[in-house]
C-alpha cells in the first residue's frame, strides 16, 4: 500500500454521544446505523468527508467504555485507540444533555497525551440554553469545546471552520493522495451468514484488525467501506452483518443491518460469499446465495475454515468432497469458482484476488452482436427445440444482441435479449442449454448469463 494518504479524523467518545450520527453529517450520506441503543458501532467505519476544503478520510469508531454487550467492551476500546494512534485530528464527542460523566473523563485522561489533535466537541446542544455547559466540560483539560447538533446541523459551519484550520498543515500530502489514488478498482462484498469468518477474511486480507472478530455471531452491525491498495488499484472492501432470517432477528437495529447487507449486494461489482466449510452449507447460505442470484452479481465463493474440514484426510479427497459438497448445495451458483481458505490461519488467500483478476478479465470480451447470432444459430440446428403440444409451435429466435446496465461498469455484465416468434415457447430446460452453450464458446468465469426474452408480436392467447 501507498505511503501516501489522506489525513484522518477520528470520531471517539463514550457510547450514544452521537459519534455516527456527526460522521454521517460529515460524510454527506448515512453510512453509519444511528439508533438509541447504546454500542450500536463496533467497529472502525471510514468514509471520505465531503465537506472540507482539504480531502480526509472520517473513522467512526465503537463507543470506549461501553457497558452494555461487555463481550465486546474491550475490543470496542481496542478499536478506538488504534483509530487515535493513526488519526491527525480527534473528534471527542461528549453529551451536553447528559453532562460530564466519569467515562468521559477517564477517556480525557487518555487523550491529553496527545491533546494538539484533539477537538472537543459538545454534542446534543439543539437548544441556546445547553450552551452554558462549555464550563463543565473545560475542566477536562481540552479547551472549551465547540457546541454542535449533529442532529440538526446546528452551529455545524463552525465546526467545519476549525477542521479546515486543523487540515489546512496537510493540504499537500491530501492532493497526493488524492491523485495516487485515481485509478479506481473495484467494491467487493463480503457476504455471509453470522460467524461464517467474514470479518475475519478481510482483517486476514488487509493484514489488520480492522473489524472485530468475535465467536458470537453478530458482532459485525454496520456495512463497512474499507480502502484497499492492491497493485496500484484501490478498491473497497465491504464488511457486512451477518444475514439471519427475519423471523430469528432480535432487534430493530438487527434488522436494519440486515437491510444494509442487502444494499451492499446491489452497489458492489462482485461479491465474495463466504460459506463455513466446517459446517456445512445451510439453508440460510442458499437464500444469501439467492440475494447474490437475484441481484446478477458476479461472484466468487470463499469456502472457509479449510483447516477444520476432514483436516486428517488427503488433501485431494477433501476437495474432491468441498466440490461436491459446494455444487450440490448451491447448484444455481454453478457459474461462480470456489476458493477454499481458511482466514483463521490465512492459508490460501492470495487465490481469492487471482480469481478476482480472471473474473474481470473475462468480463472485458462481451461477445459481439454478429458472433452472438451465429453461435446461437449453431446451437439451434444441432439441437433443435422441442415443438410444444399446447401452443403446437416451435421456438424461433429471430435475432438477438447483448446490452450491459452502466451499473455494471467495472465488471460488465451482459444481458442477452433475444427476439422470438413467442417467448411462452422458450423451456427452462431449453434457456439452460444455450446458457451452457454461450459459456463453453465465450467462458465468463463468475459471471451469469441472463436473458431477456422478448416476443415478436403479442402472443394469441
Amino acid at each position: 500500500m501507498s505511503d501516501i494518504r489522506k489525513p484522518v479524523v477520528a470520531l471517539v467518545g463514550r457510547p450514544n454521544v452521537g459519534k455516527s450520527a456527526l460522521f454521517n453529517r460529515l460524510a454527506g450520506r448515512t453510512i453509519s446505523i444511528v439508533h438509541d441503543q447504546p454500542g450500536v458501532t463496533r467497529d472502525r467505519v471510514s468514509a471520505p468527508c465531503t465537506l472540507t476544503e482539504v480531502p480526509c478520510d472520517l473513522v467512526d469508531t465503537g463507543g470506549i467504555g461501553a457497558l452494555a454487550d461487555a463481550d465486546f467492551a474491550e475490543a470496542v476500546s481496542t478499536e478506538a485507540q488504534i483509530a487515535m494512534d493513526t488519526a491527525e485530528i480527534i473528534l471527542f464527542l461528549v453529551d451536553a444533555r447528559e453532562g460530564l460523566t466519569p467515562v468521559d473523563e477517564a477517556i480525557a485522561h487518555q487523550l491529553r497525551k496527545a491533546s494538539e489533535k484533539v477537538c472537543l466537541v459538545l454534542n446534543k446542544t439543539d437548544h441556546e440554553e445547553l450552551d452554558h455547559v462549555t464550563g463543565d466540560f473545560a475542566r477536562l483539560g481540552l479547551g472549551d469545546g465547540l457546541s454542535v447538533s449533529a442532529a440538526h446541523g446546528r452551529n455545524f459551519n463552525a465546526l467545519l471552520a476549525e477542521l479546515d484550520a486543523r487540515l489546512s498543515p496537510f493540504a499537500e500530502s491530501a492532493r497526493e493522495a488524492e491523485e495516487s489514488a485515481r485509478v479506481t478498482g473495484l467494491k467487493i462484498v463480503v457476504i455471509g451468514k453470522p460467524n461464517a469468518g467474514k470479518s475475519s477474511l478481510v482483517n486476514a486480507i488487509l493484514n489488520d484488525e480492522r473489524t472485530i472478530v468475535s465467536e458470537v455471531a453478530g458482532t459485525t452491525r454496520d456495512a463497512v467501506d474499507i480502502p484497499y491498495d492492491r497493485a496500484g488499484e484501490r478498491h473497497t472492501l465491504i464488511d457486512t452483518a451477518g444475514l439471519r432470517q427475519r423471523s430469528r432477528m432480535d432487534t430493530s437495529v438487527e434488522v436494519f443491518s440486515a437491510m444494509r447487507a442487502e444494499r451492499s449486494i446491489r452497489r458492489a461489482d462482485l461479491c465474495l460469499l463466504v460459506v463455513d466449510l466446517a459446517a456445512g452449507i445451510s439453508a440460510q447460505d442458499r437464500k444469501i446465495a439467492r440475494l447474490v442470484q437475484r441481484e446478477q452479481k458476479p461472484c466468487i465463493i470463499i469456502a472457509n475454515k479449510w483447516d477444520l474440514y476432514h483436516p486428517d484426510a488427503p488433501r485431494g479427497a477433501r476437495m474432491d468432497e468441498a466440490e461436491e459438497t459446494i455444487r450440490t448445495e448451491l447448484f444455481f451458483l454453478h457459474y461462480a469458482p470456489f476458493i477454499c481458505v481458511s482466514a483463521r490461519e490465512k492459508q490460501e488467500l492470495d487465490r481469492i484476488f487471482g480469481s478476482v483478476r480472471k473474473v474481470r478479465e473475462g468480463a472485458q470480451n462481451i461477445i459481439g452482436t454478429g458472433e452472438l447470432n451465429r453461435l446461437l444459430d449453431t446451437a439451434l440446428r444441432r439441437n433443435p427445440p422441442p415443438a410444444s403440444k399446447r401452443h403446437r409451435k416451435r421456438l424461433k429466435i429471430l435475432y438477438a444482441t447483448a446490452a450491459v446496465n452502466e451499473r455494471y461498469a467495472a465488471i460488465p455484465v451482459p444481458r442477452y435479449i433475444l427476439f422470438v416468434n413467442d417467448k411462452r415457447l422458450l423451456a427452462d430446460s431449453y434457456q439452460s442449454y444455450l446458457e451452457n452453450t454461450l459459456r463453453k464458446e465465450t467462458p465468463s468465469l463468475g459471471l451469469p448469463i441472463n436473458f431477456s426474452v422478448r416476443s415478436r408480436r403479442k402472443p394469441i392467447p
